[in-house]
């Protein structure tokens, strides 16, 4: 098939532009027609050409896909599912609507892939950057069940539930996190250019200064001679650390450290196994067997420990266990969990009793976000004060000990 380059308007009116693939010019137009656009020009193109207009839209700067413009196309996509208009259509016009360009390019690649005959989520399944395996397949079970729009809103109600825990996350750090970097703003200032004057003047006097005021000197020496060592220390340690968190024993030693934090690891546990509760549910009543669905809330739950233990229930599985008894080895749920796994294995239900478990550790998490700053901020009060404290005994020890020499020889 050749590559078409072509100018049309839109069903607003508006112009666009692109490629199509078709066997002729005629047959390019009757594909634009069918997605609502009227072609003004139509021209053969080569493929060189149109990897390079693609990369001219998309790159290393381009805006990635975020959870919000996910939430958005599942909403739309449901609305347009259950309103009867045929899928590629619905692609395509969205395609033109989206404001991200990285979703626009994929929505477009989509849509080639559903004329040459492939399905919606095999054609989705090529974008793994943007639509997850669990997005895949839950949207693989809704095709084949024929209840598409049902899976787009069942991945809708997730999404939205997922993009609520992370704005609560970001605003229960974001307080503790302002007054940190206030804090390193702080010590590179004094250290910079406030200790370097009183170094001077205590210099001056030529008096053996106590321990604590020689400590600040110190660093302060550290910091105004040393600095381009002290940056580079920082650079290299910041991707040593990254690269160790890329290898796969770095990955599960950090994730399953992640978890026993003070404060925050357990808040991090209970988002984990929320996630995990309502992504399993999900895909249960999407229709997904069991052992598959396992597989792929392993990686919903994006934590190399919890997933090793998910990926172990389902081995047991397969060797014939029950759900509560894998589920009780996996030591990850609370007893009052495990309650309601073993009610809804012995009742039929354990997809909705995973979502009311999925409710619970949502609740949980909800209210420890809450009552998370008033837990750090007498951390935060101490560690001002220590700080205080380290320059009050640092700097004005040695000024009162030379007023109380300079006032006894007068």
């Amino acid at each position: 098939m050749a590559q078409f380059s072509y100018t049309g308007r839109n069903a607003t009116g508006e112009l666009t532009s692109g490629f199509i693939e078709a066997a002729d010019a005629s047959t390019a137009a009757k594909t634009l027609l069918g997605r609502n656009v009227t072609p003004l020009d139509i021209a053969e193109s080569d493929k060189d050409q149109m990897s390079v207009n693609k990369d001219q839209q998309i790159n290393f700067f381009t805006p990635r896909v975020s959870l919000e413009d996910l939430v958005i196309f599942a909403r739309q996509m449901y609305s347009l599912s259950k309103s009867g208009i045929p899928i590629l259509r619905s692609i395509n016009g969205l395609a033109e609507t989206t404001n991200s360009k990285r979703m626009a390019a994929a929505l477009r690649d989509v849509g080639d892939q559903l004329e040459r005959g492939r399905s919606l989520s095999s054609a989705m399944n090529l974008h793994p950057y943007i639509f997850s395996q669990l997005f895949v397949s839950v949207v693989h079970v809704g095709e084949n069940t024929g209840k598409l729009d049902q899976a787009f809103l069942q991945l809708s109600d997730y999404l939205v539930r997922e993009q609520e825990t992370r704005k609560q996350i970001k605003a229960a750090t974001r307080y503790p996190i302002f007054v940190v970097i206030a804090l390193v703003v702080a010590i590179v200032i004094m250290n910079i250019w406030v200790i370097p004057v009183f170094a001077d003047m205590f210099q001056k006097f030529d008096a053996e200064l106590p321990i604590m005021t020689r400590f600040l000197l110190g660093m302060s020496d550290l910091f105004v001679t040393k600095w381009p060592f002290m940056l580079l220390a920082l650079i290299l340690g910041a991707i040593a650390i990254r690269r160790y968190l890329a290898t796969d024993v770095g990955r599960y030693k950090w994730d399953r450290r992640k978890t026993r934090l003070p404060i925050i690891g357990s808040i991090l546990e209970r988002t984990l196994l929320g996630r995990f509760a309502r992504s399993f549910s999900m895909m249960l009543t999407s229709g997904v067997p069991l052992t598959s669905a396992l597989t792929l809330v392993s990686d919903a739950v994006d934590n190399r420990f919890m997933a090793e233990r998910i990926l172990t229930m389902r081995r047991s599985i397969e060797k014939g266990e029950s759900l509560s008894r894998v589920a009780h080895a996996s030591q990850l749920f609370t007893p009052l969990v495990m309650q309601m796994i073993t009610v809804g294995e012995e009742t039929g239900r354990v997809d909705e009793l995973l979502a009311e478990v999925a409710d619970y550790y949502e609740r949980e998490v909800d209210y420890d976000l809450k009552s998370l700053t008033s837990k750090i901020e007498p951390i935060l009060i101490v560690i001002v004060a220590v700080m205080v404290l380290i320059l009050a005994l640092g700097i004005f020890t040695p000024m009162w000990e030379m007023m109380g020499a300079y006032k006894g020889n007068n």
